[in-house]
């Protein structure tokens, strides 16, 4: 099957790598590239010869994606790069998200949209801060499934002992209180659903895509075996229909005089012509008369599908409002509370004036109040905080000047989310998860 065509057949895997500095996140992509042969010739010529300049024995993978200067002269990630390779079961979109605490609103950005974490764990240096920091920010952004790898397995000679003691570690930080915080606001633990533990030598290519006979004590399968039968189809909220209008298609042409559909990406349910609708946040009511792709009607249309729905009725339906199932509608929301991670240099005050995109909707807001912050050291939460500076993580309460019709972020990871924008420069300054709304 050519690659084209096996790319077309396959699902769509959204992964991010995270990890303390010199964990060997990029070593691991590079393997995992390399190992599937997904490098191009001139590529491999081109990082072995790096390679041999700086003086290694080896050739170095992580430059394959370790690709700005400052970087390659630290031996650390500093943006997220992003990279897509196929195999035979699936296609992946890597995210090579930076470790250090500094870039923590890089790796909010590389993980916001991925289906499945990898937390790299030096198995010299077992459980570090950093890596109770990233289970956290996994946690938080509801990322279905999580692997730790355990990489440098070959500096610890193989040893299961060492292993299981890391082992034992993570479940200790899975059970362990982050801060006292309401069950219904805040996660009281670091758990992560669907977690598996993998020994791995990322520079030697052990139990990374083929399983290794130097531990034959370990009987799981190897990384990329397990990437490739993760269950994801399970992880789209197939309940509650969801449907942001990106755009309204009005062709008005002579083919298509009367046509009159709505485009976008499916956020949530099963979309069938003959569905009841209702039309937020005005709340006319109609029915679907289909789902339609370029291709022509659908059966049926399920997230992250992107589709053209034509409503039986002639409504006043526009761009930025939500199509939804009338027995199971989001809030119409004057009002959140929202864990933001802040993105800017100049730092979050109360009674601040913003914008917030949500979906296809913009509508300002006012920062009402700064309910708490997090320390990304301890995890505990520091009640009323002054501000949130760069790289901070609390909760905020928003007053909107527009209604959105949102969900909490634990239960639709796409209506739940939003951005804040400074109106003046029109800069990204915050990323937000809904906790409740009102």
């Amino acid at each position: 099957m050519a690659t084209s065509e096996q790319a077309l057949s396959t699902d769509l895997l959204r992964l991010v790598t995270c990890g303390s500095v010199d964990d060997g996140k990029s070593t691991l992509i590079g393997r995992l590239l390399f190992d599937t042969k997904q490098i191009f010739v001139d590529q491999l010529e081109h990082i072995e010869d790096v390679s041999r300049r700086r003086g290694n024995e080896y050739v170095d993978l992580a430059l394959l994606t370790d690709g700005l200067r400052a970087e390659r002269e630290q031996g650390i990630t500093i943006d997220v790069a992003y990279r897509s390779f196929v195999t035979p079961r699936r296609r992946f979109q890597l995210a090579d998200a930076p470790g250090h605490v500094q870039y923590t609103r890089n790796m909010v950005t590389g993980a916001s949209t991925a289906e499945l974490g990898i937390v790299l764990v030096d198995a010299r240096q077992g459980v570090v801060e950093q890596t109770r920091r990233h289970a956290y920010i996994l946690s938080i952004l509801r990322v279905p499934h999580a692997v730790v790898a355990v990489n440098k397995m070959d500096l610890v000679d193989w040893s299961q002992q060492r292993f299981d003691e890391i082992a034992a570690q993570l479940d200790g930080l899975m059970a362990g209180s982050v801060g006292g915080q309401a069950a219904d606001a805040r996660p009281k633990n670091l758990g992560l659903p669907d977690l598996c533990v993998i020994p791995i030598s990322a520079l030697q290519g052990d139990n990374v895509v083929d399983r290794s006979g130097r531990m034959p004590w370990y009987d799981g399968p190897a990384l990329l075996e397990h990437l490739e039968t993760v269950e994801i189809a399970s992880d789209r909220d197939l309940d509650s229909r969801r449907f942001p209008v990106q755009w309204v298609i009005r062709p008005i042409s002579d083919e298509h005089h009367d046509y009159r559909g709505y485009g976008g990406q499916i956020a949530g349910g099963v979309w069938s012509a003959g569905d009841e609708v209702v039309v937020l946040p005005g709340g006319a009511r109609t029915q679907v008369e289909a789902v339609e792709t370029i291709d022509g009607p659908l059966e049926a249309g399920i997230p992250p599908m992107s589709v053209t729905i034509r409503l039986a009725d002639d409504l006043d339906v526009s761009r930025g409002d939500m199509l939804a199932d009338p027995a199971a509608t989001p809030v119409v929301a004057r009002e959140l509370e929202a864990r933001v991670c802040w993105m800017s240099d100049r730092p979050l005050e109360p009674r601040a004036r913003l914008a917030v995109k949500q979906t296809t909707r913009s509508v300002r807001a006012i920062a009402d109040e700064l309910v708490s912050r997090t320390d990304v050291h301890t995890l505990e939460d520091a009640p009323a905080p002054e501000r949130l500076e760069l790289n901070d993580i609390g909760v905020v309460r928003l007053r909107l000047a527009e209604p959105l019709c949102v969900d909490p972020y634990g239960e639709n990871r796409t209506t739940g989310a939003f951005v804040l924008i400074d109106e003046a420069t029109n800069e990204t300054v915050g990323a937000g998860m809904v906790l409740s709304a009102s």
